[in-house]
C-alpha cells in the first residue's frame, strides 16, 4: 500500500466558501478599470418585476435567444437553466426564452460564426478577460451595469470577480462561478490498485499511474478532442515548475520567454505522464463531455478539472466515493495552495437585441435567482455569488465540503492560457499541447514554437 495523509476538512459553511479572494489572481491581463462593492451581500432577490433597463418591458409578445453551455440532462446546471426559464415564463406569459443548448467548444466556434455577421443571440456566454474583450471592442455586448444596479444584483457578486468581465468601467457579463482546478479520483479506484491516499508529488503521481495500469484502470479521464482540457491540466505543471504563478505575465511583460526552462521543464513532465499511458486511448477524438463522463461512470480513477464539476460528480454514479485534492508539486516545485484559477463562464447581452429591455429584465431575474436555485440543487460549491447558507446542515456532500475546505486554501495562482494570452498565440498552444498526446516532441521545440508564435502575434 502506498501511504501518504491528506488532511481533510470537516465542515465548512457556505458563507466561508464563498469568501475567497480575487486578489491572488490580480495577474490577468484583463484591462479592467471597474472595481465590484466589497459588501455583505443580501439574499438573493425573488422578485423578477423590476425591469434592469431605464424604462419598464412592455406587455409585447417577444422571443429571447438564451444560448447557454448545459447540455447535459444528468447534471444540475441543466436543471437550473431549464427551471428558472420556466418559472420567469411562466410569471411572464408575453415572454418565451428559447435555449440554444450547446457544449463549450461548439459554443464558442458557433458564437464566433455568429459575431462574424453580427447577430450574436439575446443571451450568450464568454469567457473573461481576453478572450471577450474582441466582442467588446467590435460593440456586440450590452454594458450591464444597469442590470446589476437592480435588486441589489452586484452586491451578490464575489469582491473583484466582475473585474475579469469589466472595460472602460462597463461590466459586459455576469459570471456563472469562480473555480479552481483540483484532481477528482475514485477512492474505491485508488484502493483497488493499492492506494491509500492521493499523491502529493508529481512522482508519486506517476507510481500511481502505473498501479492503476496494472489493474486495467484508466488513471487519468480527459476529452482532448475539446482542446482546452490538455491545456488546463499543462498549465497546472507549468504553475508548479515556475514555483509560482505569473509565468505568462512575464512573458508578456518580457521579462521572460517560452525557451525559459520551467515551460521546458513543464512539457517534460507532461510527456512523462502521457508516455506513462495516463490517459484513454484516442483520447483527442473524446470530447470534454464524454471525458468527463468516463470518469463519471466509474472508468477512470482521477480527473483534473474545474470544481464546476463537484455537482455533477455528486449526481453521477460514482457519488459518494468522489474525494479531490491539490495537483501535486512537480520535481519539488511549487506550492500545492496555489490553483489555476477559473473565473466562469459569463452570461452576456446582445447590444443589437431586438428586445434589449426584456432581455435585461429577464438576466436580472436569472442572475438574481441563480446562486439560490444553485444552493438548492446542491451545485453551490463554486459559484460566484454569495449566499448565505451551511453546507453540512443543507445535506451538501462530503466532497462538496472537501471543496469547499480546498478553496479555503487558496493562495493564489494563475489563469487559463487562453484567458491571458492573444488568440493567435493560444490557438498554436492548444494545437501544440493537443499534439503531445499523439506523438512524442523535443521539448525545447515546443518551446521554441510558442515563442515564435507570440513574436509573430504581438
Amino acid at each position: 500500500m502506498v501511504n501518504r495523509k491528506m488532511k481533510q476538512t470537516a465542515t465548512v459553511t457556505f458563507a466561508a466558501l464563498m469568501a475567497v479572494s480575487l486578489a491572488a489572481c490580480g495577474n490577468s491581463n484583463n484591462n479592467a478599470n471597474s472595481k465590484a462593492k466589497d459588501t455583505a451581500a443580501p439574499n438573493a432577490a425573488t422578485g423578477s418585476g423590476n425591469a434592469a433597463a431605464t424604462d419598464a418591458p412592455s406587455d409585447k409578445k417577444v422571443t429571447i435567444t438564451f444560448q447557454n453551455i448545459y447540455p447535459d440532462p444528468a447534471t444540475p446546471s441543466y436543471k437550473m437553466i431549464h427551471e428558472l426559464t420556466d418559472q420567469y415564463m411562466k410569471e411572464h406569459p408575453n415572454v418565451k426564452i428559447e435555449l440554444d443548448t450547446l457544449n463549450t467548444d461548439q459554443q464558442k466556434v458557433k458564437l464566433k460564426t455568429q459575431a462574424a455577421s453580427k447577430e450574436i443571440p439575446d443571451i450568450t456566454m464568454v469567457n473573461p478577460a481576453a478572450q471577450m474583450k474582441p466582442f467588446v471592442d467590435a460593440g456586440l455586448l450590452a454594458p450591464l451595469n444597469d442590470v446589476l444596479d437592480q435588486n441589489g444584483l452586484k452586491d451578490t457578486y464575489q469582491a473583484g470577480l466582475l473585474d475579469y468581465y469589466s472595460f472602460d468601467n462597463n461590466v459586459y457579463a455576469l459570471p456563472d462561478g469562480n473555480n479552481i482546478e483540483v484532481v477528482y479520483y475514485n477512492k474505491d479506484l485508488f484502493a483497488q490498485a493499492g492506494i491509500a491516499a492521493p499523491p502529493t508529488t508529481f512522482e508519486e503521481l506517476l507510481k500511481d499511474v502505473k498501479l492503476l495500469k496494472d489493474k486495467g484502470i484508466t488513471p487519468l479521464a480527459i476529452g482532448e478532442k475539446d482542446s482546452w482540457t490538455g491545456s488546463f491540466l499543462f498549465m497546472n505543471i507549468l504553475l508548479r515548475t515556475n514555483g509560482g504563478p505569473g509565468f505568462l505575465k512575464d512573458v508578456v511583460d518580457g521579462k521572460k520567454t517560452f525557451e525559459d526552462p520551467a515551460f521546458v521543464e513543464a512539457v517534460d513532465a507532461f510527456q512523462q505522464l502521457v508516455a506513462a499511458g495516463a490517459f484513454p486511448d484516442g483520447a483527442t477524438s473524446i470530447d470534454a463531455n464524454a471525458g468527463g463522463n468516463i470518469f463519471r461512470s466509474g472508468k477512470a480513477a482521477m480527473w483534473v478539472i474545474g470544481t464546476w464539476e463537484t455537482g455533477a460528480n455528486d449526481a453521477s454514479s460514482v457519488a459518494g466515493k468522489v474525494g479531490a485534492f491539490q495537483f501535486p508539486t512537480v520535481n519539488g516545485k511549487g506550492d500545492p495552495n496555489e490553483f489555476m484559477l477559473a473565473p466562469g463562464s459569463a452570461f452576456a447581452v446582445s447590444a443589437n437585441s431586438e428586445h434589449l429591455k426584456e432581455t435585461k429584465d429577464f438576466l436580472n431575474f436569472f442572475a438574481s435567482e441563480y446562486p439560490k436555485k444553485q444552493f438548492e440543487l446542491k451545485n453551490a460549491v463554486g459559484i460566484g455569488q454569495k449566499v448565505d447558507g451551511d453546507l453540512k446542515a443543507a445535506g451538501y456532500s462530503e466532497l462538496a465540503i472537501t471543496v469547499a475546505g480546498l478553496f479555503n486554501q487558496v493562495k493564489g495562482g494563475d489563469l487559463s492560457f487562453d484567458n491571458t494570452m492573444n488568440p493567435a498565440t493560444s490557438q498554436v498552444h492548444l494545437s501544440s499541447i493537443q499534439n503531445l498526446f499523439v506523438q512524442k516532441m523535443d521539448s525545447k521545440a515546443v518551446a521554441k514554437e510558442h515563442q515564435a508564435a507570440f513574436e509573430a502575434n504581438k
